[in-house]
């Protein structure tokens, strides 16, 4: 009787919000002794009732299956970087852990952009010459998204939530576009989703090149290309347009590499695919052309200084500082599962440059699979395309000299008509295997998508192929090692009562490329306070052209000695009058001390160069008279 009396109230309620629009009537309300009203019980339970009445029934619609799958990335991305948590200050990734410190710098600087005091050469890093952001991998874009949880929880928590998050999107932005954008079956676009952003390639560049990982951006890039071909009214060819160089642009902060190697593939494709349907190109190819020359001079626009200071702004670099015949893919590789993958084999390959450039290790069963795909659609100019796109990339990837397990062939080199080109020589050849993943994804979601259209075994025999094929190249946790915490010095805020918000503080010994760790000290204090020298690309080979890091002072080298020997140097006057020369060179108001193997020793050194020193918190410091 209960129940019936409840159910007949809340059918009363649901007919009075269908007839006045309303959820509750005066007599739904109750006043209270201070005048105010109320709603009733009854009310309330009718409220409950409709709220999970409305959740059930957009739980059943694509939005909702969309956005459990984007979640399932979401997990399985984080599983994979499980080793960073649920401490990421004292995690580091155990392939690459110099270059995880270096982000992390990149990501505190990126902090300053919300204060106003942000430039595209920062002074924060190698004090008094600075660093060209543009001339590195400097993450702004990341910097700048991440800048909220950066200055509340740190620099290492912002680079434990990309590294993971920068799959899950990637992958997440696929599978829409495949299943929204292109209209494929769901199943196709989850599979074409899960290769695209966990493909062995996007693993192994998660070993701290985020850089590389962020493609999120790349599926609107790509949808909104092809919704220029779609479109025939002129005002929505401009806002699409206008939308697509701002993906451009924003790309470019994000990842030039990537913007590079998309803007190849796209081009490539387009031209292919454009050939197959000629009839068609001419019908959408005024518009279409229109709408990119759009598109590329609001993205130019956008990036004009960037640009500028990149390749003429004040500590630019004029070359790439990585030798192309260094970083090659092994033509053997492309068959072979990554050490990486569930299906790898345990060690370092041999044939690869490390672990974080596994980028052609597909496994003998995508490559079959993707040889059958092309053959048995060739009549399809997507299939087409993408099949002449994917083999362009596949032999940059090869580099100046063709390789087989380990020896060089005579073979001829299709890099080699481009090694020579400024700006394109700076992008590594094995990473020209990073375009084959998505073109590789959306192959596979086509042929997915066309074999579940058929009624004979072809419905089931490609999918299971697929799920077969993928299955062995997705990762496991990747390996994560303990890093020291930063010192109760900077973490406290204490360094402020050694060096003003700004100045310079010397930490010894001081950070270099091969030992870059100290450089979390500004990153955990949100580059409040530049260091000299540290782990960069700058101007600093011969005759200007690009180095890692800079040419230690006689200072730096002194301490670093004492660093590695233990060993405590004879100071004279000399070099007392060129630890001055170094401090104002670097324009120093503090040298500190925090505990490392050497501490004693170097504790005497500095004592001897600069006098006796202070203990602030738990780490020796000097303040620098000028």
């Amino acid at each position: 009787m209960t129940v019936l009396c409840y159910s007949r109230r809340a059918g009363d309620t649901v007919a009075r919000v269908k007839s006045t629009g309303r959820p509750t009537t005066a007599d739904d309300t109750d006043t209270s002794e201070n005048g105010q009203q109320t709603v009733s019980a009854p009310a309330q339970e009718s409220v409950a009732l409709r709220t999970l009445y409305a959740f059930g029934r957009w739980w059943g619609t694509p939005a909702a299956v969309d956005l459990t799958v984007c979640l399932v990335y979401v997990s399985f991305a984080f599983w994979v970087m499980r080793g960073l948590w649920p401490t990421p200050t004292t995690r580091a990734i155990g392939a690459n852990p110099n270059d995880q410190a270096l982000i992390e710098w990149f990501l505190s600087h990126g902090v300053l952009v919300w204060t106003g005091d942000f430039s595209f050469v920062t002074d924060r890093l190698n004090v008094p010459d600075g660093v060209n952001l543009m001339s590195n991998a400097s993450h702004i874009l990341h910097g700048i998204i991440m800048a909220p949880v950066t200055a509340t929880l740190g620099a290492a928590v912002s680079f434990a939530l990309l590294v993971a998050l920068n799959l899950a999107a990637t992958a997440a932005g696929w599978y829409l576009l495949l299943v929204r954008g292109l209209r494929l079956h769901r199943g196709a676009a989850i599979l074409g989703g899960v290769f695209a952003g966990f493909a062995p390639g996007m693993i192994s560049q998660s070993n701290s090149h985020l850089h590389m990982t962020a493609q999120w951006l790349v599926p609107p890039i790509v949808y909104l290309v092809i919704r220029l071909t779609r479109l025939t009214g002129a005002r929505a060819v401009v806002i699409t347009s206008v939308g697509l160089g701002l993906l451009i642009a924003a790309q470019l902060f994000l990842g030039e590499e990537v913007l590079f190697l998309t803007a190849l593939s796209l081009a490539v494709f387009t031209i292919v695919y454009a050939a197959c349907r000629w009839a068609w190109t001419k019908q959408v190819g005024a518009r279409f052309v229109g709408g990119m020359m759009i598109a590329s001079g609001i993205a130019f626009a956008l990036a004009a200084y960037a640009l500028w200071t990149q390749f003429n702004g004040r500590q630019h670099t004029p070359n790439a500082p990585f030798a192309a015949e260094f970083f090659y893919a092994d033509l053997a590789t492309f068959t072979m599962f990554s050490p990486l993958s569930l299906a790898g084999p345990d060690g370092i390959s041999p044939l690869g440059t490390g672990p974080t450039e596994y980028n052609t290790y597909l496994g003998w069963p995508i490559v079959l699979l993707v040889i059958g795909l092309i053959v048995w659609r060739w009549r399809s100019p997507v299939t087409v395309a993408l099949g002449v796109t994917s083999l362009l990339m596949f032999l940059l990837s090869l580099g100046p000299f063709v390789t087989l397990n380990g020896e060089r062939t005579d073979w001829f080199s299709v890099y080699g008509l481009i090694a020579k080109i400024p700006v394109v020589d700076g992008a590594l050849p094995t990473r020209y295997a990073l375009a084959l993943i998505p073109l590789i994804a959306v192959l596979v979601a086509y042929g997915v998508d066309a074999a579940l259209k058929r009624t004979d075994f072809v419905r089931w025999l490609v999918p299971v192929a697929a799920i077969a094929a993928i299955l062995p190249t997705m990762p496991m946790p990747l390996d994560t090692v303990y890093r020291d915490p930063v010192p109760t010095f900077i973490s406290s805020g204490a360094w402020r009562e050694c060096a003003p918000e700004g100045g310079v503080i010397v930490p010894v010994p001081l950070p270099t490329p091969q030992q870059p760790d100290v450089m979390r000290w500004p990153a955990q204090a949100n580059a409040a306070f530049a260091i000299p020298e540290g782990f960069f690309i700058g101007p600093y080979g011969p005759e200007g052209r690009s180095s890692i890091g800079i040419y230690p002072r006689p200072t730096s080298l002194l301490l670093a000695d004492v660093a590695n020997t233990g060993q405590i140097p004879a100071i004279d006057a000399n070099t007392i009058a060129q630890a001055k020369q170094d401090l104002a060179y670097w324009r120093a108001d503090c040298v500190a001390l925090a505990h490392v193997p050497a501490e004693p020793a170097l504790r005497e050194t500095l004592n001897q160069l600069l006098g006796p020193g202070q203990v602030i918190a738990d780490t020796w410091t000097w303040k620098v008279t000028r």
